[in-house]
Order: structure tokens, then sequence, then C-alpha cells
């Protein structure tokens, strides 16, 4: 064997012993920080809850029950979230007589832990905790439907575009496609795009299980099967307005609706402030029977 061909086996033999240890870094780089819940939702009627999901795992979470027989609501946060950073909008939407559920996604908070999170996983949880909700006596089973923050709001869009049994979706701050805010977290790393940046776009595609483009909110919004309100900070220095912008262009009919607000990625005192907006939208989708098309207060104009 002469010296090129060996200096080409020895080169390829150590780029195949790199390889898991990349894919082992990758993985680590990107695993969402677990913060437990610290409070309760103080001066409402709620209990703690143990929902089962995918693959054995159990999901935590606090139901809070209206009226019997009344709509209801799960809520998910967003990625490195807990559910109680999505209770300011527990007291507002349960004083609106709706039930809800807020819950930990898996290796989020205080439910079990797995191989890994993901956005299709925040809809597996999401669709096991509209299924739970679905089997409570406080729940009316046909006026269900779901709210997400950030992945958890590409979540809610993902859901909304399987289940046809959605009464509503709200999307809070949902970004347009996975390999958009994968890139900005390149370059937030300092990564090249090429050859190394490249490769962890295909990397997660291939243990997520899923292509970017068919879990994509912008895509998906398309086969949404309920009415959308898409909510979005035009402060947001995370996910960029145009994201959402971009989603609601996408959209498939006029049950989609865009609100926007001031406000950034994860303050919620801005949708504290809209949130007889949402409640109405809500209202529209799950209540009112007319079939009047909802009106955004704030225009004047469908929207």
């Amino acid at each position: 064997m002469n010296r090129f061909k060996v200096i080409t086996v020895a080169v390829t033999l150590l780029a195949l012993l790199a390889v898991p240890v990349v894919n082992r870094r990758i993985r680590a780089s990107l695993a969402a920080p677990r913060l437990r819940e610290t409070g309760v939702p103080d001066g409402l009627p709620w209990r703690e809850v143990h929902i089962p999901t995918q693959r054995g795992k159990t999901l935590f979470g606090w139901f809070i029950p209206a009226s019997e027989a009344a709509p209801a609501l799960a809520v998910v946060h967003g990625w490195g979230g807990n559910a109680e950073m999505m209770l300011p909008l527990a007291g507002p939407l349960h004083a609106a007589g709706y039930s809800v559920l807020f819950f930990d996604a898996r290796s989020h908070g205080r439910s079990d832990g797995d191989s890994f999170a993901s956005l299709p996983r925040f809809a597996e949880d999401l669709e096991h905790a509209v299924d739970w909700l679905q089997g409570q006596r406080e729940v009316d089973a046909s006026r269900v439907g779901v709210i997400g923050h950030s992945v958890g709001a590409g979540a809610a869009l993902l859901l909304a575009s399987r289940r046809p049994d959605l009464a509503a979706a709200v999307s809070l701050a949902a970004f347009a496609h996975p390999a958009g805010i994968m890139r900005r977290w390149l370059k937030l790393k300092r990564i090249p795009y090429w050859p190394l940046g490249a490769y962890i776009l295909h990397y997660v595609q291939y243990v997520i299980g899923h292509r970017f483009d068919d879990i994509a909110p912008c895509y998906t919004i398309r086969s949404a099967n309920c009415p959308v309100l898409l909510a979005h900070g035009t402060d947001d220095q995370m996910v960029p307005v145009s994201e959402a912008q971009e989603i609601y262009a996408n959209r498939r009919d006029e049950r989609v609706h865009l609100l926007l607000m001031p406000g950034s990625h994860d303050e919620y005192g801005e949708i504290e402030r809209h949130i007889g907006t949402v409640i109405g939208f809500l209202d529209a989708a799950m209540r009112d029977s007319s079939g009047e098309p909802w009106v955004l207060p704030e225009t004047g104009e469908t929207q």
C-alpha cells in the first residue's frame, strides 16, 4: 500500500471514529435545560395530575377545572420552560369559564425525561394532554383547544394540522421554520454553516425522525383544522415578527388570525394586556355558534 493510500485510510478511520463523538456533543449542546416549578397556581382550584404519554413516560401538570362540561385548554410552554411559566394565563382564562391544563413536556419541569426533546415530541405530549382533558367530567370533550409558546406553539400548530377535533389553537411566538432558528443558533455559537452546521441540521432531522419541512409552522398552518390565533411580540429578538407574518401569509383560509403586540419573546406582560382579545377569539371559536367571522378589535378588520 502506497503512502497516499495509507494516509487516505487513516483519515477515513479517524473521521469514522470522530462521528459518534461529534454526534454526542451535538445532542448534549441541544438538550433543553430543566427548570422545575417552585410555585403553584395560587388562588385557583387546582389539582396536581400525572398524564401518560409516549414511550411509557408520564407528564406532570396542574388541572384547574371551571364548571361542569366547560370548554377546556391544554397549555404548553416553550423550550427549557415549564408549566409555571405559563401561569399568567391561568386566572384570566379560568375567570372566563375555561378549564385549563398546564403541563410540562417530556424532559422539562417535573415530567419524566426522555432520550431527547423535540417539536414533534412536544406535539405528542400535547396530544396526550388533549386526550386526557376529553376524558374529564368537568370538560366538554367537543370543545378542547390548545395554547403553546415558542416550540410549544409550533407543536400546537402541528397538532392542529393533524387533529380534526380541536376547537381552537393559540400560537404564542412561533417560529416559521426549524431550520431558521437552528441557523440563528449556529450563528450565535459561531459555528460555520458549511460543513459543520449543515451536518448538525441533517443530524437533528435524523434523530427526531422528521424532516424540518414536514413540521415547520409555515407549512403546517396550511392544514390547520380549526381557528388559529397567531400572537407575536413586535420586539421579539429571538423570533422576529416577520416569522409570524410568514406563517400568516401561508394560511389556508380566513380562520387564521394574526395579533401583533408590543413585547419580547418570553415576556407575558403584553399577552396579559391582550388577554381579552385572546379570550374573544377563544369564545368565538369554542362558544359562538353563529358562524360569524371573528374580528380583531384593535383594527376592526378580520385578520
